[in-house]
């Protein structure tokens, strides 16, 4: 059975995207620890993040970084944090997150993010994306 991810790239679920290309999606997450939380996923369903090609392991560190550059604008803070957890759902995914302090990057705090602001936070994205001159920006 394919993933929630997999579902959500295919348009079977929603999600609010940031970012596709024809290797990765970046969309923000349902269960934010924080505003402008992002995760990267590539396309193919890949389980564990170390058997990812080193091709498409690159590439959504490149979509990370890119996407970083975008959040510090969206959402200022002293760093832009990154982990890849994995746990959760069978389907590597990077997070990245504004956080202020490692205490910031606690997934006991994630909780249901509204509709009405994930949709705000993504067009932030975007919109920082596009200032960049981004190309892969979702609509």
């Amino acid at each position: 059975m394919a993933s929630v991810f997999t579902q959500i790239i295919n348009g079977n679920l929603p999600g609010h995207f940031v970012w596709r290309d024809d290797k990765a999606v970046a969309i923000m997450t349902i269960q934010p620890i924080a505003a402008g939380h992002v995760l990267v996923v590539p396309i193919e369903e890949v389980d564990h993040f170390d058997d990812l090609s080193e091709e498409l392991a690159a590439h959504l560190m490149i979509v990370s970084q890119r996407i970083a550059k975008a959040l510090k604008v969206a959402f200022p803070a002293e760093r832009i944090g990154l982990t890849i957890a994995g746990l959760e759902v069978p389907h590597t995914h990077i997070h990245l997150l504004p956080i202020n302090s490692l205490g910031d990057f606690n997934f006991a705090n994630a909780s249901m993010g509204e509709p009405q602001a994930l949709a705000a936070a993504a067009d932030k994205i975007r919109a920082a994306l596009r200032a960049n001159n981004e190309t892969a920006v979702a609509e």
